[in-house]
């Protein structure tokens, strides 16, 4: 097996970032800088009630997106009122870890988001502990997506799991990975 070079952006935090953000916060131990575990990319599909192919048109693109088979998830109680049953297929996610999770933010920040209609930046609202979840609402900001194939243009959520232990470590990360926070 040939020897597979680490991404690129991963190898940028450990040369540059992890030193920056150790004397940024005046780090002792390297162990505590902040890093990013996990990305977890979700649709919630509500259209699935009717329309049954939407789940595999969907599971298609973030397939295509991520470079991974995406899971589908099944509602965990019945609702009536949106006719829905339990068990029923109703989104798709795909939990990215290591060098799939390096190239899918590489991806994002420099192709993906600079594609997006008027775009001014992303919210800057962590979760209180250093973790940050995006709304995106369409998949054809991608450039994996063929815009001519797409019967319909879907959203999804992106949330990007660190061990940052606060929001101003979370947010420092992203910013110096290259995530837009609006000014």
């Amino acid at each position: 097996m040939a020897d597979k070079k680490p991404p690129r952006l991963k190898t940028y935090y450990d040369n540059e970032i992890a030193g920056t953000l150790q004397k940024e916060f005046s780090l002792e131990n390297k162990m505590q800088v902040p890093k990013l575990t996990k990305i977890v990319i979700n649709m919630g599909l509500g259209e699935a009630i009717q329309n049954p192919k939407a789940i595999e048109a969907a599971t298609g693109d973030l397939a295509k997106i991520t470079g991974q088979k995406p899971v589908v998830t099944k509602a965990k109680k019945s609702i009536a009122t949106f006719k829905l049953r339990e068990g029923m297929p109703i989104g798709c996610k795909v939990t990215l870890r290591r060098d799939r999770m390096w190239e899918f933010l590489d991806r994002l920040v420099n192709l993906a988001l600079p594609r997006v209609r008027d775009f001014r930046g992303v919210g800057t609202k962590l979760d209180g502990n250093g973790n940050y979840s995006l709304g995106i609402k369409e998949q054809i900001i991608f450039h994996e997506i063929n815009y001519d194939k797409v019967d319909r243009l879907r959203g999804m959520n992106i949330t990007f799991h660190t061990t940052a232990g606060n929001d101003e470590q979370g947010k420092a990360l992203l910013t110096h990975l290259g995530m837009p926070f609006r000014k």
